[in-house]
């Protein structure tokens, strides 16, 4: 039997969006994050999702299922999330590092009704620093350039990802 299971709090409509609280991610074991509060205010940072020494293959993701859960929290609730969509990683862990993290926030963001979209890594680096393949030191440069200080090239991205959807209305505009 199908049991519908029922949100517990009430999110914006899709065209309220943009006004609302929104994310980006980076997606990886040192993840980036951006996120535009509800009075506009932007914060950013990383978060490393790296196992101990002693921890089980599972625990990186429920260590992200809990941040995000305390992220909707405290700064929610989160309307949206926009992430970068990976199709090619150099090596075979990263993809499936990504993978388990991906399954993971959209798993996490059904569950709440939350909606989420992946943007290409070209859109991204082509909206921040006008070339689809730019490097990170560019990527870092572009997020100087607005203002913000990022840690390293996954805030950088996060953050891109963050004005991509502010300015192209979630990819609408």
């Amino acid at each position: 039997m199908n049991t519908p299971i029922p949100t517990q709090d009430v999110r914006p409509e899709p065209d309220a969006i943009i006004r609302s609280c929104i994310l980006a991610l980076d997606l990886g074991t040192t993840t980036g994050w951006a996120l535009r509060s509800h009075d506009g205010l932007t914060t950013s940072g990383t978060v490393s999702f790296r196992p101990g020494r002693f921890d089980g293959g599972g625990m990186r993701y429920l260590r992200f299922t809990n941040w995000l859960t305390e992220l909707d929290r405290l700064s929610g609730p989160i309307a949206a999330i926009w992430f970068e969509e990976v199709r090619r990683h150099a090596g075979t862990d990263a993809a499936h590092i990504y993978g388990g993290l991906m399954a993971t926030l959209t798993s996490w963001a059904e569950l709440r009704g939350v909606p989420y979209e992946g943007v290409p890594v070209g859109t991204i680096k082509r909206h921040a620093t006008g070339k689809g393949n730019a490097p990170k030191e560019a990527m870092i440069a572009a997020a100087r350039a607005r203002g913000f200080s990022p840690a390293d090239d996954n805030e950088a991205d996060a953050i891109a990802i963050l004005h991509w959807a502010l300015e192209t209305n979630g990819g609408l505009g």
